[in-house]
């Protein structure tokens, strides 16, 4: 279905972010709200991510972002006349028809003390009983120096009756430098019969630092949003500055944005493939991609100053550009670690001892994919086809076509599968990139003095499509910036692909996904 097909009276196309892909942003009323999402649903398009704002005392803004054949739908939902009734008067759920959306609508909460009406789950996500009874970190008028409390609150997790069934509790504090996160295991001797999580331990405050930061230096609290996808994170921003501001992008730059992109991409399935061996017992595998990946990261310091490659991408450009000797080494590394991994890849293959454990295990199904809208490698192996450098390809997507990678097994196997041919998709990608780079310039000044806008940007990170919202203010500021990762979609499949394994399989099951904490805790 094509967004124009809705027809809101008062429907604003934005700049266009990608070939035959925009942004457009209407601003409706609850009923529509309501009845429009349950029309995305039914013509097959997703939610990508739901928010809330405060524009004024009392009155607020909640956002809906959907993803649809010909783009992205942005709907505004204005809560409260400013007669202090907002938060009594809530706005309609959207979790009984999108069902990733009861944890957003749980953070919504949290943030800026505005209800779902008739949400069924309406615990609290990211405060754990810490803040002050009414401290709302989003709403204008809290400071952020009211005191916290020093003792946690009881979560009220789900129970499970019945014979011989226990809880198993796991973290948030784990063994090794890892993000907290809490696991609430009911088992039968050592079988799962549910799990739940409880996140947002990470939650940082990052949103209301975005409306402290000037609008050209926002891509570097972006790119730390997760610091495995710094690029995919930076780019998205920039992507949504130069939307609202209407800057067009030297092809040079663009080229170089995607290259940081697959770079990131492989150095991610690297170290993933090794974590996965060892979790399986296969510690020559761990060795074995670490060291593929440590030379990865060390041409990335190299080339571009930074292992991670963070702040190379800029609202405008790129910060660095790519010396003509590091083309060659590069081009000659992906010759190398292509061959490396092929070879790694026959040794899983034929180790018995690794296929018992990935084969069966773990197992998504389609039908829950569909369910919680699963996307990026994870819903790929299991057979939903979504990748947004393929659906909406943006520069350079566009003429660097990408060829979608996917498994429809949906257990462990299958997702070690579409990491092993995801990498050897990127070396394709960064070999073209490198051998047809356009040439020019790579950075564009950028003048931000333009009245408030509204830009998008949506990019294929690793991990799945990452979405950033962002609403400009006056003299370069920031009114709102939300940042979404993935993971809010993923988490709870995870949940259910743990039932029916036993314990000492989830840690496999869990790198798997390799989900994030705190992209999702923001």
């Amino acid at each position: 279905m094509r967004i124009e097909a809705f027809g809101f009276p008062n429907q604003v196309r934005l700049s266009a972010f990608a070939d035959k892909s925009s942004a457009f942003l209407a601003r409706i009323d609850s009923d529509t709200w309501t009845r429009t999402a349950e029309t995305v649903r039914e013509a097959g398009g997703r939610l990508i991510s739901l928010w809330g704002a405060e524009q004024a005392a009392g009155t607020f803004m909640i956002s809906a972002a959907y993803a649809l054949e010909d783009g992205i739908l942005w709907l505004q939902l204005p809560v409260g006349d400013g007669d202090g009734n907002a938060h009594e008067a809530g706005y309609p759920d959207l979790s009984t028809v999108f069902s990733c959306a009861t944890r957003m609508q749980r953070a919504i909460y949290d943030l800026l003390g505005l209800r779902a009406i008739g949400a069924e789950d309406t615990r609290p996500w990211l405060n754990h009983g810490n803040w002050p009874a009414d401290y709302y970190p989003l709403q204008k008028l809290s400071s952020g120096t009211e005191r916290f409390e020093s003792q946690e609150a009881d979560y009220p997790f789900v129970p499970v009756a019945g014979d011989g069934v226990h809880e198993i509790a796991v973290g948030p504090i784990h063994a090794g430098v890892i993000e907290p996160g809490h696991f609430r295991f009911s088992v039968v001797g050592e079988k799962v019969l549910r799990l739940e999580e409880r996140l947002g331990y990470a939650h940082r405050g990052i949103e209301r630092l975005f409306e402290r930061t000037p609008l050209l230096l926002g891509h570097r609290l972006a790119g730390r949003v997760a610091g495995d996808t710094a690029v995919a994170f930076s780019w998205a921003y920039c992507m949504a500055v130069e939307q609202a501001l209407d800057v067009r992008i030297a092809p040079r730059a663009q080229w170089l944005r995607a290259l940081l992109l697959e770079r990131e991409r492989v150095a991610n399935h690297l170290g993933d493939l090794g974590a996965l061996g060892n979790d399986a017992g296969f510690a020559y595998g761990l060795a074995q991609f670490s060291r593929l990946k440590e030379d990865w990261l060390r041409l990335n310091d190299r080339a571009f100053g930074h292992r991670y490659l963070m702040d190379r991408i800029v609202p405008g450009g790129v910060a660095t550009d790519i010396d003509p000797r590091f083309i060659t080494a590069m081009s000659t590394q992906c010759d190398q670690i292509d061959a490396q991994v092929r070879v790694m890849q026959n040794i899983y293959d034929d180790q018995s001892g690794l296929q018992d454990r990935f084969a069966g295990t773990g197992l998504l199904c389609a039908k829950v994919v569909e369910h919680f809208g699963v996307c990026g490698l994870v819903g790929r192996a299991s057979g939903r086809k979504i990748d947004v450098r393929v659906d909406h390809p943006y520069a350079p997507y566009h003429e660097v076509q990408v060829q979608m990678v996917s498994d429809d097994r949906g257990d462990v196997a299958a997702r070690v599968a579409v990491r092993f041919n995801e990498i050897y998709e990127s070396i394709r990608l960064i070999r073209i990139l490198l051998s047809d780079l356009p040439g020019g310039d790579i950075m564009k000044q950028i003048e931000h003095g333009r009245p408030p806008s509204y830009g998008v940007g949506w990019i294929e990170g690793w991990r799945g499509d990452v979405f950033v919202g962002l609403e400009t203010g006056v003299d370069g500021t920031i009114s709102r910036c939300h940042c979404h990762d993935p993971s809010w979609q993923n988490w709870p499949a995870l949940e259910h692909a743990v039932i029916g394994n036993i314990v000492p399989d989830f840690p496999l099951i869990n790198k798997s996904f390799n989900l994030n904490y705190a992209g999702h805790d923001l």
